[in-house]
Protein backbone atom coordinates (compact mmCIF):
# COMPACT_ATOMS: atom_id res chain seq x y z
CA UNK A 1 0.00 0.00 0.00
CA UNK A 2 1.46 3.27 -1.26
CA UNK A 3 -0.86 5.57 0.09
CA UNK A 4 -1.62 8.86 1.72
CA UNK A 5 -4.92 8.41 2.16
CA UNK A 6 -8.56 9.02 4.63
CA UNK A 7 -8.85 6.60 7.72
CA UNK A 8 -12.16 5.53 9.30
CA UNK A 9 -12.80 8.99 10.33
CA UNK A 10 -11.47 10.85 7.65
CA UNK A 11 -7.90 11.65 8.74
CA UNK A 12 -5.24 11.42 5.77
CA UNK A 13 -2.83 8.18 6.19
CA UNK A 14 0.62 9.74 6.10
CA UNK A 15 1.44 12.55 3.91
CA UNK A 16 0.73 13.21 0.26
CA UNK A 17 3.76 15.07 -1.46
CA UNK A 18 1.86 14.56 -4.90
CA UNK A 19 -1.20 17.35 -4.17
CA UNK A 20 -0.98 18.39 -8.00
CA UNK A 21 -1.52 14.91 -9.78
CA UNK A 22 -3.96 13.93 -12.14
CA UNK A 23 -7.27 12.18 -10.90
CA UNK A 24 -8.31 9.20 -12.79
CA UNK A 25 -11.78 7.78 -12.43
CA UNK A 26 -12.42 3.74 -12.39
CA UNK A 27 -15.42 2.67 -13.09
CA UNK A 28 -16.44 0.23 -10.26
CA UNK A 29 -19.35 -2.26 -9.11
CA UNK A 30 -20.97 -1.54 -5.92
CA UNK A 31 -21.75 -4.86 -4.13
CA UNK A 32 -25.79 -4.26 -4.99
CA UNK A 33 -24.55 -4.33 -8.46
CA UNK A 34 -24.86 -0.71 -9.41
CA UNK A 35 -22.29 0.75 -11.34
CA UNK A 36 -20.28 4.50 -10.55
CA UNK A 37 -17.61 6.29 -11.36
CA UNK A 38 -15.28 6.87 -8.44
CA UNK A 39 -11.82 9.31 -7.92
CA UNK A 40 -9.24 7.28 -6.16
CA UNK A 41 -6.21 7.90 -4.80
CA UNK A 42 -4.18 5.51 -6.47
CA UNK A 43 -0.55 5.06 -4.75
CA UNK A 44 2.36 2.59 -6.04
CA UNK A 45 4.91 1.93 -3.68
CA UNK A 46 7.78 -0.37 -3.66
CA UNK A 47 9.19 -3.47 -1.78
CA UNK A 48 12.75 -4.80 -1.04
CA UNK A 49 11.58 -7.93 -0.61
CA UNK A 50 15.55 -9.78 -0.20
CA UNK A 51 17.08 -7.85 -3.10
CA UNK A 52 18.61 -4.99 -0.45
CA UNK A 53 20.79 -6.81 1.87
CA UNK A 54 23.62 -4.19 1.76
CA UNK A 55 23.87 -0.94 1.76
CA UNK A 56 24.94 -0.18 -1.39
CA UNK A 57 21.84 -1.39 -3.05
CA UNK A 58 18.92 -0.13 -0.81
CA UNK A 59 20.67 2.87 -0.82
CA UNK A 60 20.19 3.05 -4.81
CA UNK A 61 16.35 1.66 -4.06
CA UNK A 62 15.69 4.76 -1.91
CA UNK A 63 17.32 7.31 -4.49
CA UNK A 64 15.38 5.77 -7.12
CA UNK A 65 12.23 5.70 -5.58
CA UNK A 66 12.33 9.16 -4.34
CA UNK A 67 13.78 10.34 -8.38
CA UNK A 68 11.30 8.77 -10.19
CA UNK A 69 8.29 9.76 -8.00
CA UNK A 70 7.14 6.34 -6.38
CA UNK A 71 5.26 6.94 -2.94
CA UNK A 72 6.67 4.51 -0.69
CA UNK A 73 9.56 2.04 0.12
CA UNK A 74 8.38 -1.07 2.07
CA UNK A 75 10.49 -3.67 4.10
CA UNK A 76 8.56 -7.20 5.08
CA UNK A 77 9.84 -8.93 8.19
CA UNK A 78 10.51 -12.45 7.03
CA UNK A 79 12.91 -13.96 9.91
CA UNK A 80 14.42 -16.94 8.31
CA UNK A 81 15.00 -15.07 4.93
CA UNK A 82 17.74 -12.82 3.55
CA UNK A 83 16.22 -9.65 4.25
CA UNK A 84 17.15 -6.59 6.58
CA UNK A 85 15.03 -6.16 9.91
CA UNK A 86 12.43 -3.54 8.81
CA UNK A 87 13.05 -1.21 11.71
CA UNK A 88 16.58 -0.82 10.98
CA UNK A 89 16.42 -0.55 7.61
CA UNK A 90 13.67 2.08 7.53
CA UNK A 91 15.06 4.24 9.59
CA UNK A 92 18.35 3.92 7.88
CA UNK A 93 15.79 5.05 4.86
CA UNK A 94 14.49 7.99 6.61
CA UNK A 95 17.08 9.51 6.93
CA UNK A 96 18.37 9.44 2.86
CA UNK A 97 15.27 10.88 2.03
CA UNK A 98 12.94 13.35 3.65
CA UNK A 99 9.76 12.38 1.24
CA UNK A 100 9.34 9.11 0.69
CA UNK A 101 6.57 7.10 3.16
CA UNK A 102 8.11 4.41 5.09
CA UNK A 103 6.49 1.10 4.73
CA UNK A 104 6.09 -2.20 6.49
CA UNK A 105 4.59 -5.76 6.79
CA UNK A 106 5.60 -6.55 10.35
CA UNK A 107 5.32 -9.67 12.30
CA UNK A 108 2.94 -9.60 15.38
CA UNK A 109 2.82 -12.73 16.93
CA UNK A 110 5.69 -13.98 18.84
CA UNK A 111 6.39 -10.16 19.64
CA UNK A 112 6.08 -8.47 22.87
CA UNK A 113 3.34 -5.70 22.78
CA UNK A 114 5.41 -2.31 24.45
CA UNK A 115 8.45 -3.36 22.73
CA UNK A 116 6.72 -3.42 19.54
CA UNK A 117 4.72 -0.18 20.43
CA UNK A 118 8.58 1.33 21.61
CA UNK A 119 9.47 0.43 18.45
CA UNK A 120 7.27 1.77 15.35
CA UNK A 121 6.14 4.92 17.84
CA UNK A 122 10.20 5.31 17.66
CA UNK A 123 10.37 4.98 14.17
CA UNK A 124 7.37 7.35 13.44
CA UNK A 125 8.83 9.86 15.16
CA UNK A 126 12.39 9.56 13.51
CA UNK A 127 10.24 9.49 10.21
CA UNK A 128 8.51 12.75 11.16
CA UNK A 129 5.20 10.74 10.32
CA UNK A 130 5.69 9.12 7.48
CA UNK A 131 5.10 5.59 8.82
CA UNK A 132 2.73 2.80 7.17
CA UNK A 133 2.08 -0.06 8.94
CA UNK A 134 0.59 -3.71 7.81
CA UNK A 135 0.58 -6.26 10.77
CA UNK A 136 0.88 -9.57 9.66
CA UNK A 137 0.40 -13.09 11.24
CA UNK A 138 3.56 -14.55 9.53
CA UNK A 139 4.32 -17.49 7.25
CA UNK A 140 3.65 -21.02 8.33
CA UNK A 141 5.90 -23.10 6.21
CA UNK A 142 8.37 -24.73 8.75
CA UNK A 143 11.28 -22.50 9.26
CA UNK A 144 9.53 -19.66 9.65
CA UNK A 145 6.96 -21.17 11.88
CA UNK A 146 9.20 -22.38 14.00
CA UNK A 147 10.98 -19.08 14.41
CA UNK A 148 8.15 -16.75 14.95
CA UNK A 149 7.35 -19.26 18.16
CA UNK A 150 3.57 -19.12 17.97
CA UNK A 151 1.77 -21.77 16.02
CA UNK A 152 -0.49 -20.68 13.34
CA UNK A 153 -3.59 -21.47 15.17
CA UNK A 154 -2.60 -19.47 17.98
CA UNK A 155 -1.61 -16.58 15.88
CA UNK A 156 -5.19 -14.71 15.79
CA UNK A 157 -5.78 -14.83 19.38
CA UNK A 158 -2.49 -13.19 19.45
CA UNK A 159 -3.24 -9.98 17.00
CA UNK A 160 -6.62 -9.61 18.94
CA UNK A 161 -4.94 -9.25 22.07
CA UNK A 162 -2.12 -7.37 20.72
CA UNK A 163 -3.72 -4.66 18.50
CA UNK A 164 -6.26 -2.91 20.85
CA UNK A 165 -3.14 -2.28 23.30
CA UNK A 166 -0.97 -0.70 20.51
CA UNK A 167 -3.78 1.53 19.79
CA UNK A 168 -4.24 2.67 23.56
CA UNK A 169 -0.01 3.00 24.26
CA UNK A 170 0.31 4.93 21.24
CA UNK A 171 -2.57 7.44 22.38
CA UNK A 172 -1.16 7.91 25.52
CA UNK A 173 -3.22 5.94 27.55
CA UNK A 174 -1.42 4.68 31.23
CA UNK A 175 -1.65 0.90 30.40
CA UNK A 176 -0.92 -2.08 32.51
CA UNK A 177 -1.81 -5.74 31.42
CA UNK A 178 -0.63 -9.22 31.35
CA UNK A 179 -1.28 -11.88 29.06
CA UNK A 180 0.14 -13.65 26.27
CA UNK A 181 1.63 -10.82 24.16
CA UNK A 182 3.36 -9.23 27.66
CA UNK A 183 3.28 -8.33 31.13
CA UNK A 184 3.68 -4.80 32.46
CA UNK A 185 2.31 -2.17 35.14
CA UNK A 186 0.82 1.42 34.72
CA UNK A 187 3.13 2.34 31.58
CA UNK A 188 3.12 5.83 29.43
CA UNK A 189 4.26 5.37 26.33
CA UNK A 190 6.88 8.18 25.36
CA UNK A 191 7.64 9.54 22.68
CA UNK A 192 4.12 8.62 21.47
CA UNK A 193 3.49 8.27 17.35
CA UNK A 194 3.85 11.86 15.52
CA UNK A 195 0.69 10.33 13.70
CA UNK A 196 -2.33 10.19 15.86
CA UNK A 197 -3.61 7.72 15.13
CA UNK A 198 -0.43 5.93 13.77
CA UNK A 199 -2.95 3.60 11.58
CA UNK A 200 -2.77 -0.20 11.66
CA UNK A 201 -3.27 -1.83 8.41
CA UNK A 202 -3.81 -6.15 8.25
CA UNK A 203 -3.40 -8.77 5.63
CA UNK A 204 -4.97 -11.96 5.55
CA UNK A 205 -7.38 -13.95 3.30
CA UNK A 206 -8.91 -16.68 5.79
CA UNK A 207 -12.46 -16.06 6.97
CA UNK A 208 -11.01 -15.28 10.55
CA UNK A 209 -8.75 -12.73 9.38
CA UNK A 210 -10.96 -11.12 7.09
CA UNK A 211 -13.55 -11.02 10.09
CA UNK A 212 -10.90 -9.17 12.32
CA UNK A 213 -9.75 -6.65 9.56
CA UNK A 214 -13.27 -5.50 9.88
CA UNK A 215 -13.57 -5.02 13.59
CA UNK A 216 -10.13 -4.20 14.39
CA UNK A 217 -7.89 -2.76 11.28
CA UNK A 218 -7.57 0.60 9.60
CA UNK A 219 -7.08 -0.91 6.08
CA UNK A 220 -6.62 -4.13 4.19
CA UNK A 221 -3.45 -5.12 2.36
CA UNK A 222 -3.43 -8.59 0.99
CA UNK A 223 -1.19 -10.50 -1.63
CA UNK A 224 -1.79 -13.70 -3.41
CA UNK A 225 -5.41 -12.98 -4.31
CA UNK A 226 -7.44 -12.54 -7.52
CA UNK A 227 -9.12 -9.23 -8.08
CA UNK A 228 -12.01 -11.60 -8.04
CA UNK A 229 -10.96 -12.61 -4.17
CA UNK A 230 -10.15 -9.12 -3.06
CA UNK A 231 -13.73 -7.81 -4.15
CA UNK A 232 -15.00 -10.45 -1.97
CA UNK A 233 -12.82 -10.41 1.07
CA UNK A 234 -13.67 -6.77 1.33
CA UNK A 235 -16.91 -7.49 1.40
CA UNK A 236 -16.70 -9.96 4.25
CA UNK A 237 -14.27 -6.64 5.89
CA UNK A 238 -17.05 -4.39 5.07
CA UNK A 239 -19.98 -6.29 6.88
CA UNK A 240 -17.33 -7.64 9.67
CA UNK A 241 -16.94 -3.62 10.45
CA UNK A 242 -20.49 -2.52 10.25
CA UNK A 243 -21.22 -5.14 12.65
CA UNK A 244 -18.43 -4.23 15.04
CA UNK A 245 -20.66 -0.37 14.65
CA UNK A 246 -17.00 0.74 12.97
CA UNK A 247 -16.06 1.62 9.33
CA UNK A 248 -12.76 1.16 6.96
CA UNK A 249 -12.59 4.25 4.45
CA UNK A 250 -12.54 3.06 0.60
CA UNK A 251 -9.31 4.36 0.09
CA UNK A 252 -7.79 1.61 2.29
CA UNK A 253 -7.92 -1.21 0.25
CA UNK A 254 -4.88 -2.51 -1.18
CA UNK A 255 -2.83 -5.06 -2.35
CA UNK A 256 0.80 -6.39 -2.41
CA UNK A 257 2.29 -7.78 -5.56
CA UNK A 258 5.05 -9.68 -6.47
CA UNK A 259 6.13 -9.26 -9.83
CA UNK A 260 8.53 -11.55 -12.81
CA UNK A 261 10.10 -9.45 -15.16
CA UNK A 262 11.06 -12.90 -17.51
CA UNK A 263 9.69 -16.51 -17.25
CA UNK A 264 9.85 -18.29 -13.83
CA UNK A 265 12.56 -20.57 -13.34
CA UNK A 266 11.84 -24.19 -12.05
CA UNK A 267 14.16 -23.85 -9.00
CA UNK A 268 12.73 -20.22 -8.02
CA UNK A 269 9.11 -21.55 -8.83
CA UNK A 270 9.99 -24.47 -6.31
CA UNK A 271 10.80 -22.12 -3.68
CA UNK A 272 7.71 -19.89 -4.35
CA UNK A 273 5.50 -22.73 -3.75
CA UNK A 274 6.82 -24.22 -0.78
CA UNK A 275 6.09 -20.88 0.74
CA UNK A 276 3.06 -19.85 -0.06
CA UNK A 277 0.79 -22.14 -2.27
CA UNK A 278 -0.94 -20.65 -5.64
CA UNK A 279 2.21 -18.06 -5.67
CA UNK A 280 3.62 -18.81 -8.91
CA UNK A 281 0.20 -19.14 -10.75
CA UNK A 282 -0.79 -15.59 -9.29
CA UNK A 283 2.65 -13.99 -10.25
CA UNK A 284 2.16 -11.48 -13.49
CA UNK A 285 5.26 -12.18 -15.75
CA UNK A 286 6.36 -8.93 -18.03
CA UNK A 287 5.30 -5.72 -16.53
CA UNK A 288 2.32 -5.36 -19.04
CA UNK A 289 0.72 -8.07 -17.07
CA UNK A 290 1.81 -6.34 -13.90
CA UNK A 291 0.14 -3.03 -15.36
CA UNK A 292 -2.86 -4.89 -16.57
CA UNK A 293 -3.25 -7.13 -13.12
CA UNK A 294 -2.56 -3.46 -11.11
CA UNK A 295 -5.90 -2.13 -13.49
CA UNK A 296 -8.12 -5.31 -12.80
CA UNK A 297 -7.66 -4.25 -9.12
CA UNK A 298 -8.33 -0.85 -9.67
CA UNK A 299 -11.34 -1.70 -11.70
CA UNK A 300 -13.11 -3.66 -8.29
CA UNK A 301 -12.10 -0.39 -6.07
CA UNK A 302 -8.48 -1.63 -4.31
CA UNK A 303 -6.17 1.58 -4.91
CA UNK A 304 -3.15 1.03 -2.96
CA UNK A 305 -0.26 -0.97 -4.19
CA UNK A 306 3.12 -2.33 -3.33
CA UNK A 307 5.37 -4.06 -5.90
CA UNK A 308 8.04 -6.00 -5.78
CA UNK A 309 10.50 -8.18 -8.18
CA UNK A 310 10.70 -11.43 -7.01
CA UNK A 311 14.24 -11.80 -8.47
CA UNK A 312 16.78 -9.30 -7.67
CA UNK A 313 17.29 -6.90 -10.28
CA UNK A 314 20.71 -6.46 -11.88
CA UNK A 315 20.29 -2.62 -11.43
CA UNK A 316 17.23 -1.25 -9.13
CA UNK A 317 17.88 2.05 -10.83
CA UNK A 318 17.19 -0.02 -14.40
CA UNK A 319 14.37 -1.89 -12.35
CA UNK A 320 12.44 1.46 -11.12
CA UNK A 321 12.72 3.75 -14.59
CA UNK A 322 10.97 0.53 -16.14
CA UNK A 323 8.41 0.13 -13.60
CA UNK A 324 7.74 3.14 -13.68
CA UNK A 325 7.18 3.70 -17.58
CA UNK A 326 4.88 0.54 -16.91
CA UNK A 327 2.39 1.70 -14.43
CA UNK A 328 4.04 5.09 -12.99
CA UNK A 329 1.11 6.90 -15.00
CA UNK A 330 -1.50 5.41 -12.73
CA UNK A 331 -0.68 7.05 -10.07
CA UNK A 332 -2.84 10.10 -8.86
Amino acid sequence: MACASSTSHGRRRGRSRRGEGRTIRWRTTSRSGRSSEDAMKIRIGVGAGATTSTPDTLAELVAGLDQLNFDSLWVSEVLTGPVLDPVVSLAWAAARSPRLKLGTTMLLPGRHVLRLAKQLASLDVLCQGRLLVTLVPGLTYAPERDAIGVEPKQRGAFIDEALPLLRRLWAGETVTHEGATGRFRDVKLSPRPIQQPLEVWLGGMVPAALERCGRLSDGWLPSLCTPEEAAAGRAVIEDAATRAGRSISTEHFGVSIGYATAPIDPATARVMAARRPRSVELTPVGLPALRKLIESYLAVGFSKFVVRPIVAPASWRAELEALSGAVGDLQT
